[in-house]
């Protein structure tokens, strides 16, 4: 019984991690159809609306990489990591499947997908990692205002502003290289250190904050400053008398 709920809890993150693929592939087919729109006017309608499929993603609660990625702190057990990655490969399969689909049926958004790939692997691997990091913390940032407000204006705010400033979303360059055709050991290896970035970022923000002192030493610090307020005032108290002795 144990053994069948375990199964049936794996199959159901890779099918939510298939619809959340699915659901960035329709944001970044938007953003391809936008890119073929004189510059820079195309670029800028397709940021705007990029983020729309992250906010149902957020809504409908599927699983997505770069937005689970930040919150293993929170929960990191070995079935935990086990789940994450298995939201990875659904985001997989789900980017795939709708990239080579729409490459086939629509071959104006495989030409677009064509140059905008070649230009990311132009770029190396070194700069793909270091946009890629600066990704993974604006969509932790999204993430985070989502699940702390319910307001969908952190999304809408850091998604456009990670696609305006040319940083690097592993899950949707799944589905721009899939939708181009290019299928390489070169493009296997930008994506994995996307991925990568998108990892480092996506923790950024999470470790840092357990950079903080712990309780015991607040309450300490607390309580030596209480002792210094009334050393303070009983020295201003005195006899001053007692003073010019």
């Amino acid at each position: 019984m144990k053994v069948r709920s375990e199964v049936m809890r794996a199959a159901q993150c890779v099918t939510e991690g298939v619809l959340a693929g699915i659901l960035i592939s329709l944001g970044g087919a938007v953003f391809l159809a936008c890119c073929r729109i004189d510059a820079p006017y195309g670029k800028i309608v397709g940021a705007l609306l990029f983020p729309l499929a992250l906010v149902c993603i957020c809504m409908r609660g599927y699983a997505l990489y770069t937005g689970k990625i930040g919150l293993i702190y929170e929960k990191h057990s070995k079935d935990d990591l086990s789940l994450l990655f298995l939201c990875l490969l659904g985001n997989v399969i789900g980017t795939a499947a709708c990239g080579f689909l729409l490459g086939w049926v629509l071959p104006e958004l495989k030409e677009t997908a064509l140059s905008l790939c070649t230009g990311k692997l132009a770029q190396g691997y070194g700069f793909g990692f270091l946009r890629a990091v600066f990704c993974g913390l604006l969509v932790y940032l999204a993430v985070d205002v989502y699940r702390s407000n319910r307001s969908p204006l952190g999304i809408m705010l850091c998604i456009p502003a990670f696609i305006l400033s040319g940083f690097e979303h592993s899950i949707a360059d799944m589905f721009y290289f899939a939708t181009s055709g290019i299928v390489t050991g070169e493009a296997f290896g930008y994506l994995m250190m996307i991925v990568l970035g998108n990892s480092v970022g996506g923790l950024l923000i999470p470790t840092l904050r357990l950079v903080k002192p712990s309780e015991k030493a607040e309450a300490d610090a607390a309580t030596s400053e209480e002792k210094s307020e009334k050393t303070e005032k009983t020295e201003e108290t005195a006899d001053p008398s007692e003073s010019r002795k």
